[in-house]
């Protein structure tokens, strides 16, 4: 009996695919499919894939070409499934053609002509096309550009500025925000928070989705009439959060949910950066957010993810500036709950080292500096023989899987995997309360 084996993704499976396989199974007697997993293809750097891993291979298995599915999980491991399997022919589309050569000490490798004019990026850029405009920090939304390049179905269309240019890395400019909002479907904000109720209103009532740069605003009951105003008219409104869509970041805390390190006891979570500061001055501190807004969200990130948002205590410890009263140079925010405590210190004019820690009965996780960017994390216990490392590929600092995401969402019309609002609606609550002075204990700086 001669052995076929191929390999391929399948999302979205489509006439290009069954012809390959059609002409798979021709070349021998038996026909191997392998699917590549959702954490191989990430690896990879494919990012688009709408279906799950189950869906893919009952698509494949429906069209009753594949003798037996197997499924891909990491590099090298064609080499063995053709020795494992006694693989006669390995095949692919010729798209790869000379890539897969160094199979040819263990079978034959045969490349197929692709069929013309379909492929799964192409229907899913067509899909979900939604043309998103811009409007903030230039140096951030940059950023985003560069990275919406990786994501199929989103097209960076405008940017709404006043400064005196005409187009931004290619982008054109719009200085009406009417306008604007009337080009776009959906929106990318990263202006300073005083201006995010506004801005964001104005957009959620014309049905624009919109991703923001958090906090969402300054005030507990105005994130309240935002979201209600993003139900009522069935538009997203997501936080630009990218921690939250890494998956190192995901996995440590489903991680820690499975009580691996025994009950959780104490979280302490560090952020903090003297690059504002450095490079535009001291002087002009009152240009840039202060330290509560630029990283307050981060920070009380995982404490709300893992804790939960009903805290019995809180207190607020800032040092503030002497140029500026409303400027914290370093605050630490303490939250007790029954069983638990948890410590915040976040900062743009104080350096410390910038790691999260969670501590629990068992043993306690520890992911280093900086921690919202990790690409890897360790599960410590008393016995370090039982220490585990985990490692996980992070591209685009996470801005690409939250764009990913964000289209996801728009396509399919549905909130699940928003950021939980309850989070949002806290870690507001807590930086009004820091503005409104409530449990808060003041340092002056020399």
């Amino acid at each position: 009996m001669k052995k076929v084996i191929t390999y391929g993704t399948y999302d979205l499976l489509h006439y290009g695919h069954i012809r390959l396989l059609e002409r798979a199974k021709e070349l021998g007697d038996y026909l191997i499919v392998g699917i590549t997993s959702e954490d191989f293809d990430r690896r990879r750097g494919k990012i688009n894939i709408e279906q799950s891993l189950m869906e893919r291979v009952q698509a494949v298995k429906e069209t009753g070409l594949a003798d037996e599915i197997i499924i891909e999980e990491y590099e090298g491991q064609k080499i063995d499934d053709i020795v494992n399997y006694g693989i006669d022919v390995f095949t692919i589309g010729s798209d790869w053609e000379g890539q897969f050569d160094y199979l040819k000490q263990y079978c034959e490798v045969v490349y197929l002509d692709r069929t013309q004019g379909v492929s799964s990026s192409e229907i899913r850029s067509k899909k979900n096309l939604i043309k998103m405009g811009s409007i903030g920090d230039l140096n951030i939304i940059k950023k985003y550009i560069n990275e919406s390049k990786y994501v199929n179905g989103i097209e960076m269309s405008y940017i709404c500025t006043d400064e005196d240019i005409k187009d931004y890395e290619g982008i054109p400019i719009i200085k009406n925000y009417d306008k604007f909002l009337d080009e776009i479907d959906a929106m990318y904000i990263c202006s300073s928070p005083k201006t995010h109720y506004d801005l964001i209103k104005q957009a959620l009532s014309k049905k624009k989705h919109v991703l923001y740069e958090p906090p969402l605003t300054l005030k507990k009951d105005e994130c309240e009439e935002l979201f209600k105003l993003s139900e009522e008219n069935n538009v997203i409104l997501m936080e630009a959060m990218k921690t939250n869509y890494s998956q190192s970041y995901n996995r440590l805390i489903l991680l820690a949910r499975t009580g691996i390190v025994g009950n959780i006891v104490s979280i302490d979570s560090n952020c903090t950066s003297l690059k504002q500061l450095e490079e535009f001055g001291i002087k002009n501190i009152t240009n840039y957010q202060n330290s509560i807004c630029a990283w307050g969200s981060i920070g009380m990130l995982p404490v709300f993810q893992l804790l939960g948002t009903n805290y019995n205590i809180k207190n607020i410890i800032s040092l503030k500036s002497k140029l500026d009263s409303k400027f914290d140079l370093l605050t630490k925010i303490n939250l007790i709950y029954d069983n638990a405590v948890a410590t915040v210190k976040i900062g743009k004019g104080a350096k410390a080292e910038s790691d999260l820690i969670i501590s629990g009965t068992k043993g306690y996780i520890y992911v280093p500096a900086p921690w919202w960017k990790t690409d890897y994390f360790e599960v410590r216990f008393e016995n370090q023989e039982n220490n585990k490392r985990y490692f996980y590929k992070l591209d685009g600092e996470g801005i690409r899987y939250e764009l990913v995401k964000f289209n996801r969402l728009i396509a399919n019309k549905n909130k699940n995997g928003i950021l939980n609002k309850d989070i949002s609606l806290a870690t507001v609550s807590i930086i009004e309360d820091y503005y409104n002075n409530i449990d808060v204990i003041e340092l002056k700086e020399y």
